[in-house]
């Protein structure tokens, strides 16, 4: 093996790995959207275990950017890639701790929230997965993404609205305060898979 095939072999592993770590992601999200139609423990489960997984594998990135001086892409653009996807099942995660903490039970809105999200976390995957090989098919993976964030800005506002609607006894004013909060968590979700398509598309555009 030459030594040209030696630096286009190496950074493969890091496309490899942001491909592992949306992936997990997306599972975990699509495990919150399983939450949010019974709130069961198992998908409840499934999240923590997911955000664990994803932790573990963004480590195992930082150690290999640490230890390699060829990468396929800037190391900031991939540390900012894996930070933002990352972010996106913290939140995920964090809704379901925070349901269970404050008894919050799901509504139409949140399941509306977290299918959108789902829908998001998989443009994004796909996004990761077309980088090396497709980078302008990542580019509109991205859009998508994007699009879809604007989305789910619509319904938090939404939501945030029928919240201050009824009767303003106290039951009515802790039940916003929960739910005011479960939303905001979803709306930091989507702001961070924006992020991460934001990140995909810089990528592309110093890739070509």
């Amino acid at each position: 093996m030459g030594l040209r095939d030696l630096f286009k072999r190496k950074p493969d592993k890091f496309l490899r790995l942001l491909v592992e770590h949306s992936a997990l992601m997306r599972q975990g999200i699509e495990a919150l959207s399983d939450y949010m139609k019974d709130q069961n423990e198992a998908s409840a489960k499934r999240v923590a275990q997911m955000e664990q997984e994803a932790d573990e594998l963004r480590h195992i990135l930082i150690d290999e950017l640490n230890r390699t001086f060829i990468t396929p892409f800037d190391r900031e653009d991939i540390l900012a890639l894996s930070l933002a996807i990352d972010d996106i099942l913290d939140y995920g995660n964090t809704t379901v701790e925070e349901m269970t903490i404050l008894d919050v039970k799901t509504n139409d809105y949140l399941r509306q929230i977290v299918n959108l999200l789902l829908e998001a976390a998989n443009e994004i995957h796909l996004g990761v997965i077309r980088l090396g090989d497709h980078p302008h098919v990542a580019v509109d993976h991205a859009m998508r993404a994007k699009a879809l964030e604007n989305r789910v800005e619509a319904v938090y506002r939404e939501a945030l609205a029928d919240l201050f609607h009824g009767q303003k006894n106290l039951d009515h004013i802790m039940k916003v305060l929960k739910l005011r909060e479960i939303y905001r968590h979803l709306s930091n979700a989507a702001d961070r898979g924006d992020a991460a398509a934001n990140v995909l598309s810089n990528i592309v555009v110093k890739m070509t």
